[in-house]
């Protein structure tokens, strides 16, 4: 599993790639190579578990 989060900074005059620790999710982070803030995405939320299907004695 990786420990870091890689991301491309979003100015496109500079699109540096950022590797920034797993702690720095939904924190604003800065680059280094231009200083331009960036909003570090929260992990992907898991998706619920489908609810059963109906089934087709309850009809």
């Amino acid at each position: 599993m990786s420990t870091s989060v890689r991301m491309i900074c979003p100015n496109l005059k500079c699109r540096a790639i950022l590797s920034v620790p797993l702690n720095a999710r939904g924190k604003t982070v800065r680059c280094r190579q231009c200083t331009m803030k960036i909003q570090v995405p929260q992990p992907p939320k898991k998706p619920a578990p489908a609810p059963p299907a109906p089934s087709e004695e309850a009809a």
